[in-house]
């Protein structure tokens, strides 16, 4: 796992003890291959038949009309909204006016932009932005326990130990969809594939989901610590050392490679090495990462929160040529304050769903007036949702068999609702969907067969997903 130090303080982060030094961080022959085997992803692309389609589509009206041309191209990029602890679809994007006040809460639901549609009334922004997003309210899984469910979410499969996963990721685990999209993307994935941000969530362990698996390290996650909202953010690792020019740089890998080191550090090292070196002596990539370039108003709009400026960052990286961002949610203002409401859930999402209404409203608006969203897919989810039924605690509890997942851009048909919810909200009424079904909509959507196999260290195969995708919300109409 790359980490990249900026905010000591912020979250707990743990260094694979091969890649310290005596002061923990690494020097530039070990950052160079520490980089790589982080940010590797080796040419193994292809393309294979799409899958057929899942289930129908309940549309809205929608106010903004995306080209046939935009639904049947290959998105370029994905952004990975996760909010960690599970938001209630009440409070958010699958309210119950109608149903009993210990079902539906304290908050009103408010209309949106496309008639028929509405929502809770903390995401007022989010609501002008419904025309250019599809709610998937019949996501539904068997995991009860948040390292379980998250495995399921960010992996797309249910995790082996079932609903007892409750260890950190090894190599036997199954790939964090980031991960799976470099590695399927092959060289068209290019230098920098996938990068997570701003922290690596923890539940006791690192959260199962976040890593590479079966696929191996060299498709893991760029890994980004720090609050891109300070003044001081700044990512070290992609900073030339000892104030050195790229010049500098390329002449000591040369040197380098004058040396019989090869047969020492084998093929995979030397490419490693290689993409580390291209990675390190890349302008454009460390450009991505200055939030200082941003003009104030663009900052302000996304909300100068945790939350709201890490999407401002994934914006950046997206623009920059990064195929895959996921941004962690899961923190306020530097504290612990996940979304797992158990609790006094009112003011808890008073507290969490408004930065999360600014953040994710100001990205799609953003894209879409940089001529970006049709062609970069955002997925905002949680591991799963919470329960009908108010507790004692004026809480609502973990509940896997009924929440709701929302897209945005890539071609998306504006202002869909997929599949819906029973009354109270507890179990899919009609088109019920899977983790599975979202991640090879993902893949589907890059252009990517997710029924294309891959193979494990011991040359066992694997699908890349075995969902189907939701091929009827980019169906051309």
């Amino acid at each position: 796992m790359l980490i990249v130090p900026a905010d000591q303080n912020l979250t707990r982060r743990v260094t694979p003890l091969a890649c310290r030094d005596s002061s923990d961080t690494p020097g530039l022959a070990d950052r160079r291959g520490f980089l790589a085997c982080q940010a590797a992803a080796l040419a193994l692309g292809g393309l294979g038949a799409m899958a057929q389609p899942l289930m129908a589509v309940a549309k809205g009206v929608s106010t903004r009309v995306v080209s046939d041309t935009a639904r049947r191209r290959p998105i370029s990029a994905c952004i990975l909204v996760f909010h960690y602890g599970g938001p209630s679809q009440f409070e958010t994007y699958d309210p119950k006016p109608l149903a009993p006040v210990e079902v539906r809460g304290e908050w009103r639901s408010i209309p949106t932009v496309v008639p028929g549609i509405s929502i809770g009334e903390y995401l007022p922004r989010v609501a002008q932005c419904i025309d250019r997003m599809a709610l998937v309210r019949s996501v539904h899984h068997p995991m009860r326990n948040h390292n379980s469910a998250a495995a399921e979410a960010l992996t797309g499969r249910t995790p082996a130990g079932g609903d007892l996963e409750l260890l950190a990721d090894d190599s036997r685990s199954f790939p964090t969809l980031g991960s799976t999209v470099g590695y399927a993307l092959g060289e068209r994935a290019g230098a920098l594939p996938y990068v997570a941000l701003p922290y690596t969530i923890y539940n006791v362990v690192p959260l199962p989901g976040q890593t590479p698996g079966i696929l191996g390290g060299a498709y893991d996650r760029f890994q980004v610590f720090g609050d891109p909202n300070k003044d001081n953010f700044r990512v070290q690792a992609l900073e030339l050392p000892g104030g050195r020019g790229a010049a500098q740089i390329h002449a000591r890998d040369a040197l380098l490679k004058s040396l019989d080191t090869r047969a020492q550090l084998g093929l995979r090292m030397e490419l490693c090495q290689e993409r580390a070196l291209s990675l390190i002596s890349s302008a454009e990539i460390r450009k991505s990462f200055e939030m200082s370039a941003e003009p104030a108003p663009i900052r302000e709009r996304y909300g100068r929160t945790l939350v709201g400026q890490s999407l401002l960052l994934a914006r950046r990286l997206v623009e920059s040529g990064v195929k895959f961002v996921t941004a962690f949610d899961g923190m306020h203002n530097g504290q612990d304050a996940n979304w797992d409401s158990h609790q006094t859930i009112f003011p808890r999402h008073k507290q969490l769903v408004p930065p999360a209404d600014q953040g994710l409203s100001a990205l799609i608006e953003d894209l879409d007036d940089r001529g970006l969203l049709d062609t970069t897919l955002i997925v905002q989810m949680g591991e799963f949702g919470r329960t009908p039924k108010i507790n004692a605690g004026a809480g609502r509890d973990h509940w896997p068999d009924c929440y709701t997942v929302a897209l945005a851009g890539g071609g998306v048909n504006g202002g869909s609702v997929h599949g819906a919810s029973d009354k109270i909200g507890a179990y899919p009424d009609r088109d019920p969907v899977s983790p599975a079904d979202i991640a090879a909509t993902i893949l589907w959507r890059f252009g990517i067969d997710p029924a294309r196999e891959f193979h494990d260290a011991t040359g066992r195969p694997w699908r890349l997903s075995d969902g189907k995708p939701l091929e009827n919300l980019f169906a051309v109409s």
